[in-house]
């Protein structure tokens, strides 16, 4: 992949990320701010884009989200790694409220 592909992914990346954050907020705020990870500044500033706004925004070559699972704990609860397939519901529960707890935090 050249350089040109990665920044039109990366384009269209954020293009449906930011569709995907205004209609969560719209339908569900408190869901919405939770799943994600933003402040209710944020949320409010997103609501109110317009889809000229949201295309600018887009356009840029830096990806808008990023991943929350930023330590080794969460990504092994959430892949599984090295555990029978009978713990993933309550490895992916367990990753879920400690994500929850540092989403609380970060608000």
């Amino acid at each position: 992949m050249n350089a040109d592909q990665i920044l039109a992914e990366i384009r269209e990346a954020n293009l449906s990320y930011l569709m995907l954050a205004q209609s969560l907020i719209r339908s569900d705020r408190e869901q919405a701010l939770f799943r994600l990870g933003i402040s209710e500044e944020t949320a409010t500033l997103l609501n109110t884009l317009s889809p000229a706004q949201m295309m600018k925004v887009a356009a840029g070559n830096t990806l808008l989200c990023r991943f929350r699972m930023d330590d080794d704990l969460v990504w092994g609860l959430l892949t599984s790694h090295g555990k029978p397939a009978a713990n993933d519901s309550v490895s992916r529960l367990h990753a879920s409220i400690l994500m929850a707890g540092r989403h609380h935090e970060a608000a």
